[in-house]
C-alpha cells in the first residue's frame, strides 16, 4: 500500500518459456507441410522429432496461431442391410486379412489413371499402390503374387464385387496359393472400411492437393507418399504411431524426399587420387 495500490491489483507479466518461439515455428511448419493433420498428429510428429511436449501445449499454440484443418463435408449415414451383413470378419493378427480396392484420378492432360491399393487390416500398413493407366484382373494377380513372395500368404483377402476381383482367374489363383476371398455385400462399401478409409486419406492428403503432369510423376510421388504413410505419418488408431516405422526420420522432412546429390563415380575417385599423387 506504499504506492496507494492494493497488492491484488499487481500482476506479473508472464515471460513464457524459452523454447516457445522455436516450438511455434515448428508447429506452423508442420501444419504447412501436412495440411490435413490436426494438432494431435502434429504433436505426435513433434515428439517423434525430439520435442518433449504434450497435446495440451500444442493445442494452445495451435489455437493461438489460428491453425485449423480445412472444413470437410459431413459424413453420410450408413445403410444397414436386413441380413446384418455389417457384422464382418475382423483382423486378429498381421497377414490375417488384407483388403484391396481401386481408386481413379486424372493427370493434368485429363487422361485417367487407376491405383490398386492393398492394405493389411491389422497393422493398417499400405502394402502396395500399383499405378497404371489401366488395371485388369491379371494386374491384380501380379501385385498379389509379388506381395505373397515378400510377406507371405494372408488368411483372407477382402474386396468388393468389381469384375477385376471376382474374375474366375483371380478366384482360382487365390484359392490355389492357400488364401480365401471375402467379398462384401453389393452396395455396402462400409464393409470394406479399412481400405475405404485408406482411399479417403490418399485422396484427402495427396491427390486433392497435387497436379500430376505425367503418369511417371504420379507413380513416383504416390509411392513416396505410401512410404511416408507407413513410416512417419501418425495414426490415431495406433496411438499416434506409424504402422511400420523403419528408421528414425525427422518429422520435419516432408515427402517427397529431397533429391540426393549423386555420389562421385569410381572413375572420379581414381582421377582425384591420381591428381593428389
Amino acid at each position: 500500500m506504499a504506492l496507494g495500490q492494493h497488492r491484488s491489483t499487481q500482476r506479473k507479466v508472464p515471460a513464457g518459456r524459452d523454447d516457445e518461439e522455436r516450438l511455434t515455428a515448428d508447429i506452423i511448419e508442420l501444419a504447412r507441410q501436412y495440411g490435413r493433420y490436426g494438432y494431435r498428429k502434429i504433436a505426435a510428429l513433434l515428439r517423434h522429432s525430439g520435442w518433449l511436449v504434450n497435446d495440451k501445449r500444442v493445442e494452445r499454440i495451435w489455437r493461438r496461431e489460428g491453425l485449423k484443418v480445412p472444413y470437410k463435408q459431413p459424413k453420410r449415414g450408413r445403410l444397414w442391410l436386413t441380413d446384418g451383413s455389417c457384422i464382418r470378419l475382423r483382423p486378429e493378427h498381421r497377414n490375417h486379412v488384407w483388403s484391396y480396392d481401386f481408386v481413379e484420378d486424372r493427370t493434368h492432360d485429363g487422361r485417367k489413371y487407376r491405383m490398386l491399393n492393398v492394405v493389411d487390416e491389422f497393422t493398417h500398413e499400405s502394402l502396395a499402390i500399383r499405378v497404371r493407366r489401366k488395371l485388369k484382373s491379371i494386374d491384380v494377380i501380379d501385385v498379389l503374387s509379388e506381395l505373397f513372395v515378400l510377406r507371405g500368404v494372408p488368411g483372407h483377402i477382402r474386396s468388393d464385387n468389381g469384375p477385376e476381383f471376382i474374375a474366375e482367374a483371380v478366384q482360382t489363383w487365390i484359392a490355389a496359393v492357400g488364401s480365401k476371398t471375402a467379398y462384401i455385400a453389393p452396395g455396402s462399401p462400409w464393409e470394406n472400411g479399412y481400405v475405404e478409409s485408406f482411399n479417403a486419406r490418399l485422396r484427402d492428403e495427396l491427390l486433392n492437393g497435387e497436379i500430376f503432369y505425367s503418369l511417371r510423376e504420379a507413380q513416383i510421388v504416390i509411392e513416396s507418399w505410401r512410404r511416408h504413410y507407413n513410416t512417419v505419418r501418425p495414426h490415431a488408431s495406433l496411438g499416434y504411431k506409424p504402422p511400420a516405422p523403419e528408421v528414425f526420420i525427422p518429422a520435419l522432412a516432408a515427402w517427397p524426399p529431397a533429391r540426393a546429390t549423386p555420389a562421385p563415380s569410381s572413375m572420379q575417385h581414381l582421377a582425384e587420387g591420381g591428381a593428389m599423387n
